[in-house]
């Protein structure tokens, strides 16, 4: 049975100051899992939500956090008040735009330019 301390509660901050959470998660739970979680707790209301894990970026005191770290390897000790709730930023990365997708669809073609003097 986990102890208390192997368990945190987190807060997931969006871009516009609303919040996710609190939820309490085992220290042992992946970065990836975390991200999961965000998705599908995302407010339905809330437009350009983040439709898979790369889309979404978390960060806890300052650091982006790796999809393969647990929360108990990203624990900061300086940050972290036991018992407390620890805030976690989200950052969603914008879909690519339409320009974007043709830029990158159309195939390269070689060009040449030769400059005689």
């Amino acid at each position: 049975m986990a102890s208390v301390q192997d368990q945190l509660e987190i807060k997931f901050r969006l871009i516009d100051g609303s919040d996710i959470g609190p939820k309490t998660f085992p220290a042992a739970t992946s970065v990836a899992t975390l991200k999961e979680s965000v998705i599908a707790q995302w407010p339905k209301e809330k437009e350009n939500g983040p439709r898979t894990v790369k889309d979404v970026k978390l960060i806890s005191a300052g650091k982006i956090l790796e999809n393969n770290k647990t929360l108990g390897e990203c624990q900061s000790p300086l940050c972290d008040v036991p018992g407390g709730v620890t805030t976690m930023h989200v950052v969603v990365q914008p879909p690519p735009l339409e320009k974007e997708k043709k830029i990158i669809k159309e195939p390269k073609q070689n060009k040449c330019v030769c400059v005689i003097l």
